[in-house]
């Protein structure tokens, strides 16, 4: 039997427009999304730009980059904004993880900063390195409406890094209850559990009239 997507808001078949041109997050929302039958295309496909993350929370850029997409594409969109808040670091880098990384997308680069942080902050202990993942869902219709989805895993900040699947900021996070970074877990455990599977979790359970 296959799963409900957003509680009956697609249905097997339909085209979702999945408005990212990072191909972890993609790999991780497809996985999300397969077992609903829905046509996944993504934004890349469609020659669609990335626009400008300009808002202020994951909420604001989740929503105009999935806005963005639904209107050009004609379809149903659904575009994430997520990253990691470091307790220690005031909550950065937050909306501003990508950003971290620069234009080449360094990570190696931007986990050294958040140690080099969390170092200056004196965070030396387990408690002291808290964070939290967040990932922002949202779904857009092409008549410009929209609907988000959150989802959060606590964890704390590990240095050096460990593990090679994952992306981003996985090799440093441990998440709760866990003795593994995100990236030393196998894909599907941690699409069982994660931040953004969570954020899905919320997406399929929603009782949203379609658009």
């Amino acid at each position: 039997m296959r799963a409900p997507a957003a509680g009956g808001l697609l249905k097997p078949g339909d085209t979702l427009v999945v408005a990212t041109h990072n191909p972890g997050k993609l790999r991780e929302i497809e996985a999300l999304v397969a077992p609903a039958g829905l046509s996944v295309v993504t934004a890349g496909d469609l020659g669609l730009p990335e626009p400008e993350e300009t808002g202020r929370t994951f909420d604001e850029n989740a929503t105009l980059k999935a806005i963005a997409a639904s209107i050009a594409s004609g379809h149903p969109a659904l575009a994430d904004d997520s990253g990691v808040c470091v307790d220690a670091l005031g909550g950065e880098p937050g909306v501003y993880s990508a950003r971290w990384a620069g234009p080449g997308k360094d990570f190696g680069a931007a986990m050294q900063r958040v140690e080099n942080g969390l170092q200056a902050a004196g965070a030396v202990t387990e408690e002291a390195r808290s964070a939290r993942f967040i990932a922002v869902l949202c779904l857009a219709w092409p008549n410009g409406a929209s609907n988000t989805f959150r989802g959060e895993v606590r964890g704390h900040m590990v240095w050096p890094p460990r593990g090679d699947n994952g992306f981003g900021y996985d090799p440093m996070f441990v998440p709760d209850g866990y003795d593994r970074t995100y990236a030393e877990m196998a894909t599907e455990e941690k699409k069982d559990m994660s931040h953004r599977a969570r954020a899905y979790a919320a997406f399929a359970r929603a009782r949203i009239p379609r658009q």
